[in-house]
């Protein structure tokens, strides 16, 4: 767990496994007085990942203007930024300004049919 006290410890829900499409993202944002902590997870088929909202190139949010995560074909996690390219399943960039750089893994999991913190 990092120093952030916004960042959500293990066990919180944050929506049903259903309710992201396949494939498909979705952003959290979790606050704590002046302190903010923002993630998003990434539907793979029957299986999710978990990734800090922020760039390792530069430290903005990864979501565009639209709030999506994913390039139109969702093959990739798209930085809205600077269009950096990303692996959903392991967060590796595959093209961009910081390629072979990875997004910061967030502990995500299913549990009843839910995708909760882990």
């Amino acid at each position: 767990m990092s120093g952030n006290p916004a960042r959500p410890g293990p066990g919180v829900d944050l929506c049903a496994f259903d309710d992201l499409p396949d494939p498909g993202a979705r952003g959290f944002r979790f606050r704590e007085d002046k302190k903010l902590f923002a993630g998003f997870v990434v539907r793979l088929g029957g299986a999710v990942r978990g990734y800090v909202d922020s760039c390792p190139h530069a430290g903005w949010p990864m979501g565009g203007l639209d709030g999506g995560y994913l390039t139109r074909d969702e093959r990739h996690i798209l930085c809205g930024g600077h269009a950096a390219l990303f692996r959903p399943g392991d967060g590796v960039c595959v093209a961009g300004p910081c390629a072979g750089e990875r997004l910061s893994p967030w502990p995500v999991k299913l549990q009843g049919g839910r995708v909760v913190t882990a």
